[in-house]
């Protein structure tokens, strides 16, 4: 319809209704203002905080700054008998019913289409603003019948602001002199029509990933130098994006009642370029049950129109992933830990598919039953998913998923085919039992670090402060190689197809006791009474340690090949598997002939020295037994890969 069209159908008495509507959103703004500040003020008292006295920021975006009353409202303000003591009170009053009055005339004046229930309302509570004008100060009772939220105690002003506020919405299609490719637009420049234009082309390029879920509907209008445009993202009256185009700038504000939401959205917006910055936390009656809510303000400054437009566009199209999220979000932390589950959500987002075709598919019951679909032996009631396939298979698993589930619901394709791939994506993940290796690499990196120190620790002759410092480290590691044994004996107790991992492990973990225990034993070569071993002896014992440290190595490399070793296995990739393996053997029998020549060595310059004999003899045969056990794990390595391979070892 034409903006003259529409304008003559409302009749003449409505010209003034666009204008109105203008006013009443910036009355809400302020009301809302007015009681966050009269509730920051009493809570403030409350706990015995210092009463917040700066709201310069707020006040100057809603053109207040000028006000001097205002920005001294908490200064001076006491509690005494119940009652709360603050200056200016009348003037704050005042402002409540001018601006009350303000926000329901749209809704309560317009001629032949007057909402009685809410005029009811706004007349009582215009003479309940009056009467409190009579009162010594605010009674406790007072402040709740202004500000609470509760739908199911008596009426609040708050609530009165809330239902005027949803009527005012109802009402932007119908007062819209304009439609510009799905906004409802009034009074705006010709200027304004092309960055209109951009906002709502990043609202249709991801409008489809919200799957006919309430939200995006855009509204925009002109307030003297700022264009502004406003987005319903959902259903929720705290859930609030409003967007500011000045000259030369963006803003963007949001607010939120999940600060995991709020902290996601934040990260977008940077990524687009936008300085995020989240102000302190409001409070609010109806919100979160009283509990604080988040609010963010975003800005992009540039003389270039073009970026501007870019920006505009590019955060429209971001504004869909925040639909429903915090329901996502907990859906995936049944499957996996919640900072996986949001770096799912961020990732779902930058690929542009989004987390509600999964939801609708099924969300969290999909995947259920695709675990009790898939392998009955693989998992249990009330276990993981993660905990089964380890954490990146898991995440690799859900990503799919959501991937699938929206091309096909974008397909139109039925419900049924989602869940089947769901299973076969499954039990691919499963077929393919990476996720056995992942232990096997951290243990195997655990057991380098020790051998690598090892190897360092005699090539720099440290003293006993360094020695001891490298000794606690070597503890350290070999805790944390005990407790990846710890772990794959639990997962083993749970399912049998560990055990052959339980089996390797543990022989590897030999590897790690005995590197430890050489570290000890080299640092008491550093405590006095005794003298630093012979610079032969030491060169002969280190011979011992690269060669075992080039075995581990070697063991690294192996793993890395089988893990990624599929039922069909690529010759290149087993001929690098075997050759690893048997330098592993090679570097065995290496360490017994280097075992050999550094006992020589040992006799030969410390025969008068007995306590350096027995602790250099020592340190030696223990370092060579970590390639004897290092042997027996690639044995049964290579064991579970032929195994894994259909073949016969």
């Amino acid at each position: 319809m034409e903006k003259a069209g529409a304008v003559a159908a409302m009749g003449q008495d409505s010209l003034l209704l666009p204008a109105w509507m203008k006013a009443a959103l910036a009355a809400n703004d302020r009301l809302k203002l007015y009681l966050s500040m009269m509730q920051a003020i009493d809570q403030g008292l409350s706990s015995g905080q210092p009463v917040p006295t700066d709201w310069r920021r707020e006040l100057a975006r809603l053109g207040l700054q000028d006000v001097t009353w205002l920005q001294a409202l908490g200064e001076g303000a006491y509690r005494q008998d119940g009652i709360l003591f603050v200056p200016h009170l009348e003037e704050w009053l005042d402002a409540l019913g001018r601006d009350l009055h303000v926000m329901a005339r749209p809704v309560c004046e317009r001629p032949g289409h007057e909402e009685p229930q809410l005029l009811t309302r706004r007349n009582l509570w215009e003479g309940r603003i009056e009467s409190l004008k009579e009162e010594e100060g605010l009674h406790a009772d007072a402040l709740r019948s202004l500000t609470h939220g509760d739908r199911h105690a008596d009426d609040s002003l708050h609530l009165l602001v809330m239902d005027l506020h949803k009527a005012i919405n109802a009402m932007s299609a119908e007062v819209a002199t304009e439609d510009i490719d799905g906004a409802h637009v009034w009074q705006i420049e010709p200027q304004d029509r092309e960055r209109v234009q951009a906002f709502m082309r990043g609202i249709h390029a991801t409008a489809a990933l919200k799957f006919g879920h309430p939200g995006l509907d855009t509204a925009v209008t002109r307030d003297g130098d700022r264009l502004l445009i406003q987005n319903d993202i959902g259903t929720n009256d705290a859930h609030v994006l409003v967007i500011e185009w000045l000259p030369g700038a963006l803003h963007l504000n949001y607010s939120d009642l999940h600060a995991n939401r709020f902290a996601f959205f934040g990260r977008m917006l940077q990524g687009l370029g936008f300085h995020w910055e989240a102000l302190a936390p409001r409070v609010d009656a109806s919100l979160n049950r009283g509990k604080p809510y988040q609010l963010g303000h975003a800005s992009l400054e540039s003389t270039d129109e073009r970026r501007l437009l870019e920006a505009l566009e590019m955060a429209a199209s971001r504004i869909v992933f925040v639909i429903d999220w915090n329901r996502a979000r907990k859906r995936l932390q049944a499957f996996v830990r919640k900072p996986a589950a949001i770096d799912l959500l961020e990732q779902a987002a930058r690929d542009n598919v989004g987390h509600m075709a999964w939801l609708l598919a099924g969300g969290d019951q999909l995947v259920y039953e695709a675990m009790q679909a898939v392998d009955g032996d693989a998992f249990r009631v009330g276990e993981r998913l993660d905990q089964v396939l380890g954490e990146a298979a898991a995440r690799a698993y859900l990503l799919d998923l959501m991937r699938a589930a929206s091309v096909r619901l974008r397909e139109q394709q039925p419900m049924a085919l989602v869940a089947d791939e769901a299973r076969m994506l499954l039990a691919r993940a499963i077929r393919k039992r990476t996720f056995e290796f992942d232990l096997l690499a951290e243990h195997s990196a655990y057991c380098h670090a020790l051998a690598l120190s090892l190897v360092e620790a005699l090539v720099d002759e440290e003293g006993q402060a360094q020695a001891q410092a490298r000794l606690l480290r070597a503890k350290a590691w070999e805790r944390q190689a005990d407790h990846v044994l710890s772990e794959s004996r639990r997962r083993a107790e749970r399912q049998a197809r560990w055990q052959p991992m339980l089996a390797l492990l543990d022989k590897q973990d030999d590897v790690a006791d005995v590197l430890e225990e050489s570290m000890f034993v080299l640092s008491l070569l550093t405590s006095p009474p005794l003298s630093r071993l012979p610079r032969a002896v030491r060169d002969s014992v280190l011979a011992i340690a690269e060669t075992t440290l080039g075995a581990i190595q070697d063991q690294i490399r192996a793993v890395e090949i089988a893990r990624h070793l599929e039922e069909s296995v690529a010759q290149l990739e087993a001929d690098a598997f075997l050759q690893a393996l048997w330098r592993i053997l090679r570097a065995e029998r290496v360490c017994d002939e280097s075992l050999r020549e550094a006992r020589m060595q040992i006799v030969a310059h410390l025969h008068d020295q007995p306590a350096l004999l027995h602790l250099a003899s020592e340190l030696a045969m223990t370092i060579e037994q970590a390639t004897d056990h290092l042997l027996g794990a690639a044995y049964a390595l290579r064991k579970l890969v032929f195994e894994k391979s259909g073949v016969h070892a």
